[in-house]
């Protein structure tokens, strides 16, 4: 855990107890700090609680006395409406923050060596920041790596010299993140995406470019207008642009990182390691061993010549569009809670898919816009669909048939979350006979 003793004698309201405010709790009194913490649910103040942080409804604070207000990225800040604890700050004219802001502020007052990398982007942050973690870790570096990725960034060791860390930041927390100042910062790409927290594309896209606009060093893709019009703005960006740069670097034996979307980020991390000295040779060993992450275009089996792949975070067309321009002879798993939009603009990569298997609320609607053009079935569940496609793919003449599950849709319908999904498409491949045959059949 990282001691905030930049915070030491301050008088810290904080509202939101989910896993990273209770560690900002925790990090903020070990830090010396005085806080006064609350959440709209009982259960998480209970828990807060019985871990000795103090709660106080902060309807009845003096924020007169308050020396800061720390926001869980969660709480919206500005749309659809500010939460009524925002107002209440606001009100009394207190400065309002969140976890990564004050871990900046740390890391300035600790004076160590270490480095810090920050990622974001609408898609791709996640997988791009566990791969610069991994060229670092494959380079012998002491690497921390937290932040949106799952790891509460005041979770991570504290700042010494030599350590490097690699942060993943969703706009949340850049929004609550003023003297966000890494030292290399990349900005992957930009899409609708949140817009009911943040009013508008182009408040979303001037939130992102925060992330950049003080990095010592600025990556960013300039595959879409809106990263092309920010980078035109930073005058220390390094510019990401595949078409111009994919073919400097060969991906042919990385497994991991297909498609044009992971070129992408395999770009960016190389150019973040060279810009904090790592050599050329050892990141290209490393991005070979890159085991890429859960449910994200994961390689989880091989049945024969049928490769099993789990994009079960693709949860919506933009996202699932990777995958399916990542691989031929497609037998699609895709359904769920449909998003706005369906897989009406997936209609390019039609061609790619030789039958879908629709699962959930969403199979009908699918099944309409796929029509004449791709063969399907309502499958319904997902163990079914695994079977139903594995069978359909053992049979196929291509020599690298895959049984892809990019739902672009929301789990809700069925499973509590993408990852619950992922593991019940990874125990479904598991049960299926070796052959890839439905059992019963001959």
């Amino acid at each position: 855990m990282i001691k905030l003793t930049v915070m030491a004698a301050k008088k810290v309201a904080l509202f939101g107890l989910g896993g990273s405010g209770i560690m900002t709790a925790e990090a903020l009194v070990a830090g010396g700090a005085e806080i006064y913490a609350w959440d709209d649910n009982p259960d998480s103040v209970a828990r807060a609680r019985a871990k000795g942080i103090n709660c106080v409804d902060l309807h009845e604070l003096n924020w007169g006395k308050i020396d800061s207000f720390v926001l869980s990225p969660g709480v919206p800040l500005t749309h659809p409406k500010p939460h009524w604890s925002v107002d209440l700050a606001r009100g009394a004219d207190v400065e309002i923050i969140g976890d990564v802001e004050l871990f900046c502020r740390q890391r300035r007052e600790a004076q160590t060596t270490a480095k810090f990398i920050a990622i974001t982007g609408t898609n791709g942050k996640s997988t791009t920041t566990a791969l610069v973690a991994h060229l670092f870790r494959q380079s012998g570096r002491d690497v921390q790596m937290g932040g949106n990725i799952g790891v509460p960034v005041l979770a991570l060791e504290e700042p010494q010299d030599g350590r490097v860390y690699v942060i993943e930041c969703s706009s949340y927390q850049i929004d609550l993140a003023p003297s966000l100042d890494p030292d290399v910062g990349i900005l992957l790409n930009l899409s609708p995406d949140h817009l009911d927290r943040h009013g508008s594309m182009e408040n979303y896209a001037a939130i992102k470019e925060q992330l950049v606009a003080k990095s010592v060093q600025a990556v960013i893709g300039v595959g879409d207008q809106w990263s092309a019009a920010i980078a035109a703005r930073i005058e220390n960006a390094m510019l990401v642009d595949v078409e111009q740069y994919g073919a400097m670097l060969d991906l042919s034996d990385a497994p991991s990182l297909r498609g044009a979307h992971n070129m992408q980020n395999a770009l960016a991390a190389t150019a973040a390691g060279r810009i904090l000295g790592l050599e050329p040779e050892e990141m290209m060993a490393a991005l070979k061993s890159f085991p890429g992450l859960a449910h994200r275009m994961q390689i989880i089996a091989e049945r024969g010549k049928t490769k099993f792949v789990n994009d079960s975070k693709a949860t919506n067309a933009d996202a699932a569009e990777k995958s399916l321009s990542s691989f031929v002879s497609i037998h699609w798993i895709a359904g769920g809670l449909a998003k706005e939009g369906g897989i009406e603009p997936l209609r390019p990569l039609f061609g790619n898919i030789v039958k879908a298997y629709l699962i959930g609320e969403a199979a009908p609607a699918f099944a309409a816009t796929l029509g004449e053009d791709v063969a399907y079935e309502i499958s319904a569940t997902l163990d079914v669909a695994v079977k139903h496609a594995a069978a359909d793919a053992a049979q196929s003449s291509h020599h690298e048939p895959v049984v892809l599950l990019a739902p672009a849709a929301a789990s809700f319908d069925q499973f509590s979350n993408f990852e619950k999904r992922g593991e019940a498409f990874v125990a479904a491949v598991e049960k299926l006979p070796l052959e890839g045959k439905v059992e019963g059949e001959s």
